[in-house]
């Protein structure tokens, strides 16, 4: 059974996956866990690279928000959205949060991902939605994201980024993933032409085909 240390450490560790693979650049994005009954999340403007797991922010899931936290690092601008899925959500354990440049440029054109290959059942709908936009770290913004959120497991943020959840960090680093690459062949069938888009029916044959199979299902 995983320690804290050891989901402290997995913070640490899927940050810097995220910069290697090109999810995200800098530490423009960020990551959470709950871990018991408190949210696990990566510091605010610090290097991945230089990360211990004591830098990692632990904030109390039981209550209200919070207006504090534990440890030496404030947690990172965006913990509200983290903090609400985690709260108000049975089936999110982790949000992977980032800057990737496919998924943004669809955030930044407000394009919804539609149906456009079947792998959009992985997301809980027959698209990703774009959330409204605000200021980064607001409590507007967190609201807006929760809204984007519902029935759907990842979202796009208007001119900002993307969020993809999971009931843990594998599953969520997998449909981060999964929905970087869905938006590249998104952006790049738009150069084309015009997509093609599945049906509900064809999009729900595979929702049933996926459950079991592999981290998709959890």
């Amino acid at each position: 059974m995983a320690t804290e240390n050891d989901v402290r450490q997995d913070i640490i560790d899927t940050c810097l996956e995220m910069n290697a693979i090109g999810l995200n650049q800098g530490t423009s994005g960020n990551v959470s866990v709950q871990f018991e009954d408190r949210m696990l999340i990566s510091p605010s403007a610090t290097q991945y690279e230089k990360m211990t797991p004591d830098m990692i922010a632990s904030m109390d899931l039981t209550g209200d928000m919070p207006d504090s936290w534990d440890g030496p690092l404030k947690p990172s601008s965006e913990w509200r959205f983290h903090w609400l899925a985690l709260k108000q959500r049975d089936d999110i354990t982790a949000l992977v949060h980032a800057h990737p440049p496919y998924a943004t440029s669809l955030a930044i054109l407000r394009k919804p991902i539609p149906a456009c290959h079947y792998m959009i059942a992985a997301f809980g709908g027959m698209d990703v939605p774009v959330s409204g936009y605000a200021t980064f770290g607001s409590q507007a913004l967190a609201n807006h994201v929760i809204t984007a959120l519902e029935g759907r497991t990842a979202c796009l943020m208007a001119n900002h980024g993307m969020v993809a959840t999971g009931m843990g960090l594998e599953q969520a680093m997998w449909r981060a993933g999964e929905l970087e690459t869905i938006a590249r062949q998104y952006h790049l069938a738009l150069l084309v032409g015009e997509p093609h888009i599945l049906s509900e029916e064809e999009i729900e044959d595979t929702r049933r085909s996926l459950k079991g199979y592999g981290v998709q299902d959890g």
